[in-house]
């Protein structure tokens, strides 16, 4: 089998290209902490996360709410939504209020905390306390959850 001069060149280059490239990755992720090689390593178990909704009757209510929650530990977020609507069946009557929603990321296994915290110190008579499971979502993120809200 013979060789030429400019296959020998561009096998040399390929193999110096793939040793490189095998010594930069432990660089790259100390020194540039690439967020491509975290969010490809990170694993999340379906469900270990919920987001929560809560209802309040203002701004003022929905505050205070969100920021006892957050310093209870019992979620790491809390988002505000201002002014939405709401139609509802209450007494045997059609109620439309406007009010202000709560999404709350959390630990699944604090949402029985985190519904009766609301209990105690919402203002309703049944106040809004409903979840669901986070199937999937950007990995950091989840990861943060679970850092702040302790299990």
């Amino acid at each position: 089998m013979r060789f030429d001069l400019a296959s020998v060149g561009t096998l040399k280059v390929f193999c110096l290209t793939v040793v490189l490239s095998v010594l930069m990755l432990p660089v790259l992720r100390r020194v540039l902490g690439l967020r491509a090689f975290s969010m490809a390593s990170e694993t999340y178990s379906s469900g270990t996360h919920s987001a929560a909704f809560v209802t309040c009757p203002n701004d003022t209510v929905a505050k205070e709410l969100a920021r006892g929650i957050v310093e209870k530990k019992l979620a790491a977020c809390v988002n505000i939504v201002p002014q939405i609507m709401s139609v509802y069946e209450w007494q045997g009557k059609i109620e439309e209020d406007n009010e202000v929603l709560l999404m709350i990321k959390t630990r699944s296994s604090k949402v029985p905390a985190l519904a009766e915290y609301v209990r105690s110190n919402h203002p309703y008579e049944v106040a809004e306390v409903i979840s669901l499971p986070i199937d999937q979502g950007n990995p950091p993120y989840l990861k943060w959850i679970g850092d702040v809200v302790p299990e």
